[in-house]
């Protein structure tokens, strides 16, 4: 099965500690390529990508997470102490061959069976 799920965290405020809070940064400084900073075009790397979105007023953490390969899909009953966060989502399991992964924060999208006429 193909799994795709959004995952949610707080936002993480980063500080550069060549700035002092509410020093504005120069375009200079944000008009660089991925390539600057990393070597190669962020397209060619396997990063993690997290986007700020508004939740209930606040800003939010989000990414988008596609399992392949999964076998068995879970929301747990109890509620861990990741579900106690504020946040959206809540805790999903999904199990591949041998493993079990969990993901904090999580809500479904879909679910496809990429095989559903097998028996």
């Amino acid at each position: 099965m193909l799994v795709h799920l959004r995952q949610y965290k707080h936002e993480e405020v980063q500080f550069d500690d060549n700035r002092t809070t509410g020093e504005a940064q120069t375009e200079e400084t944000l008009e660089k390529e991925s390539a600057e900073y990393f070597g190669a075009d962020m397209e060619e790397l396997d990063v993690e990508t997290w986007e700020t979105v508004e939740y209930e007023g606040d800003p939010i953490q989000r990414r988008d997470v596609t399992i392949s390969g999964a076998t068995a899909v879970s929301v747990p009953d109890r509620p861990t102490d990741a579900d106690e966060s504020g946040l959206p989502g809540r805790a999903i399991q999904v199990r591949t061959s041998g493993d079990v992964e969990s993901i904090d924060r999580a809500e479904i999208v879909e679910i496809q069976d990429a095989d559903p006429d097998r028996s």
